[in-house]
């Protein structure tokens, strides 16, 4: 997730135009004292989610190569504060450190990324020896304190060879170049790793990569002048959205054939959902809000359980919108083990029909024809957390897990991240910033939702990961927002100091 800063009246339109849905069918319950793990059934995983870049640091060392996000980060003006991630929180060397804060939280999983380019520095040719010895040693250092690892293949962090020889998921190429990436990473790990997530949240990849241009690697063609030197905001989100969606079904029929009788695992793709209410009784903004969400989350999950992109992206969107051949179809549908989604946040959605929006921006999230507020009549749909996209609306982790259980047919899910972030404010003292009862009562609040959702409407969800372990660098925001559980101190070497939120979930995961 990130802050939208550059183009300020664009970037506000784009996060706020991006996606939406229909309702669900519980009622919030608020915080509690009777939440507890039992409330869970037997065997459901807790962990908490980190990614490579913005935890790992060491860019530069053991043979790693550059990614695009190395070369976004250092671009002036791309990032709030001006940082980036060389450093980060230092998890490449602190990593058993960390490992043992885990297990002292008494956490089953723990999900972390993989970088490419540690283990193919180039994206592709020799393999770095050094990038597979650190992974093992991290799978390894995991297993010996009994947490299972979910380990995600790409976490936005591509190798910058890659997108400098042929743009990168731009081009079809990139497809066998991901597989034989992945098929690296089963040999090396997957004796061990037996939940893998191939690429987390390609929506955001998408739009924000290619349609706003917030992210690696800045491509768009809305106020291009404002924000980006190339790209087209209404092309090229679809044909990478189409070329990942490909890419993990090749994987995920290549593990099938050759790993999987061995290696027992699973593979599964983490996707971003935004939970949004029609924000009013009427049958256009009814409609604008299940159309929002069928951009959202049915522009990937479609093609996978049900075979092909939704109706309404194919009556708007047109030619624009890439076909899959009836032998790809074939290899997409199906093709998910498992799917994880990665939900923070609400909006309400109205009807948009706007020409001048559309003539204005002409991009993948103005094709929906609807549009996303955090406001009805001046009031916000919840607390606000720091982040300006992220309201605190408990009741919609029921919602939407109704809606992907109705929509997909009872498929498996973990929640792949789930969390809500402070500032990361000098004028705050240390021992105030540990106590973060709002975050307690977001995770209270969101668990029981989903606990309802589970035993009461029938979901089969079978994990929860807290994003994020530790604070860390927040891709655009830089080191202005705080996720983590951890407390980082980054003016005095990078110390682990636990907020409140860590004895809760310890509380939490030791109860009956």
């Amino acid at each position: 997730m990130t802050y939208i800063w550059q183009c300020p009246g664009l970037m506000l339109v784009l996060w706020l135009a991006v996606t939406s849905a229909t309702q669900g069918r519980g009622q919030m319950r608020n915080a509690n004292n009777n939440l507890t793990r039992g409330s869970f059934p037997k065997g459901f995983v807790f962990g908490t989610a980190t990614s490579a870049y913005q935890h790992e640091g060491a860019v530069k060392e053991d043979g790693r190569g550059p990614t695009i996000w190395d070369k976004f980060a250092h671009t002036f003006g791309k990032i709030l504060d001006f940082s980036n991630a060389d450093i980060a929180v230092d998890h490449y060397h602190r990593f058993e450190e960390d490992i043992q804060l885990m297990a002292d939280m008494g956490l089953d999983a723990y999900r972390f990324s993989i970088a490419w380019s540690r283990i193919l520095p180039n994206g592709t040719g020799e393999v770095n020896q050094a990038g597979i010895d650190h992974y093992n040693k991290v799978i390894d250092a995991l297993l010996a304190k009994g947490i299972e690892p979910y380990v995600t293949l790409y976490h936005w962090d591509l190798p910058q060879a890659l997108e400098d020889k042929y743009m990168g998921l731009l081009d079809r190429q990139i497809i066998n170049d991901y597989a034989a990436y992945a098929e690296t990473c089963f040999k090396a790990f997957g004796d061990r790793v037996k939940r893998w997530i191939t690429f987390n949240e390609p929506h955001t990849i998408a739009v924000q990569g290619y349609d706003s241009g917030i992210h690696a690697p800045g491509r768009c063609s809305v106020f291009r002048h404002l924000c980006c030197k190339q790209g087209s905001s209404g092309t090229e989100p679809y044909i990478v959205a189409h070329n990942i969606i490909l890419a993990h079904a090749k994987v995920s029929d290549m593990y099938r054939n050759k790993y999987k009788a061995d290696q027992n695992g699973e593979l599964g793709m983490s996707l971003n959902v935004i939970w949004y209410e029609p924000i009013s009784n009427s049958t256009a903004d009814i409609e604008a809000t299940k159309r929002a969400q069928e951009f959202q989350l049915g522009w990937f999950a479609d093609p996978f359980f049900l075979g092909d992109y939704p109706a309404t992206m194919r009556s708007r969107v047109g030619q624009r919108l890439p076909r899959f051949t009836t032998k790809e179809a074939d290899l997409v549908k199906g093709s998910l083990d498992f799917v994880g989604i990665n939900h923070y946040t609400t909006f309400y959605t109205k009807d948009d029909h706007s020409s001048v929006t559309k003539y204005l921006l002409n991009d993948t999230l103005t094709d929906s024809q609807s549009i996303s507020l955090p406001f009805r009549n001046g009031k916000a749909i919840g607390d606000k957390a720091n982040s300006i996209w992220l309201y605190i609306v408990p009741v919609s982790m029921r919602k939407l897990m109704n809606y992907v259980k109705d929509r997909y047919n009872t498929p498996t899910v973990y929640i792949t991240e789930n969390g809500m972030d402070d500032s990361n404010s000098p004028f705050i003292p240390l021992k105030k910033a540990l106590k973060d009862s709002k975050r307690i009562k977001y995770h209270n609040d969101y668990l029981t939702n989903l606990a309802d959702s589970i035993r009461e409407d029938g979901c089969n969800v079978l994990g929860y990961f807290a994003w994020s372990f530790l604070d860390n660098w927040e891709w655009t925001a830089g080191y202005t927002s705080r996720f983590g559980l951890y407390f980082v101190d980054y003016t005095d070497n990078l110390k682990r100091y636990p907020k409140n939120s860590v004895q809760w979930f310890k509380n939490f995961l030791s109860s009956s």
